[in-house]
């Protein structure tokens, strides 16, 4: 069995419970998309006509990317998302195990919500756990992540062990109030 599709299948499962489908064709943005495992993921839950934007650092990884998934358009660039903006106003943001590399996560999710649409939504998927390593230098638990999104509604998604067994991986769909 191709683990990556395994992967890939997995992620799927943890997002599938969202709503995003129902609201029509959208642009969002993966922040730190690697390999495109949620990117492809993502895909799979947004409407038809959607366009997804995906960055990352690394050039190889964006090669595994698709440029069509389900009749959505992705898009690659190769930057650093936390400096780099290659992409106009964006209704969403998926961040899948990248927020934790963020230092100052506080001014980054403000400086995203002012290159958003209202109401903004984030899709965030990372690892339960306030203990850093090498690998998680900044933790975004569960109980961070509510003080980061106060004033936004929480829909909680899936969960599951990670690949590592160190905490579990979580997806939370964020949403502010409409301005």
């Amino acid at each position: 069995m191709d683990n990556g599709r395994l992967l890939t299948r997995d992620a799927v499962v943890m997002l599938a419970g969202s709503s995003l489908g129902i609201l029509g064709p959208m642009m969002w943005a993966d922040l730190g998309c690697g390999d495109g495992t949620f990117t492809v993921a993502l895909a799979d839950v947004l409407a038809p006509g959607s366009v997804i934007h995906a960055i990352d650092r690394d050039r190889a990884a964006l090669k595994h990317i698709p440029s069509h998934h389900h009749d959505v358009r992705i898009h690659t660039h190769v930057g650093d998302f936390i400096e780099a903006w290659p992409f106009g106003r964006v209704d969403g943001i998926l961040m899948a195990n990248s927020l934790h590399y963020v230092a100052n996560q506080e001014a980054f999710v403000r400086r995203c919500e002012s290159r958003m649409t209202s109401p903004r939504r984030f899709l965030i998927v990372e690892y339960d756990t306030n203990k850093g390593n090498a690998w998680v230098p900044y933790p975004v638990s569960r109980t961070k992540l509510a003080e980061l999104f106060r004033g936004h509604s929480f829909q909680s998604l899936g969960s599951r062990p990670s690949r590592y067994q160190r905490a579990r991986l979580y997806a939370e769909l964020l949403e502010s109030a409409p301005d």
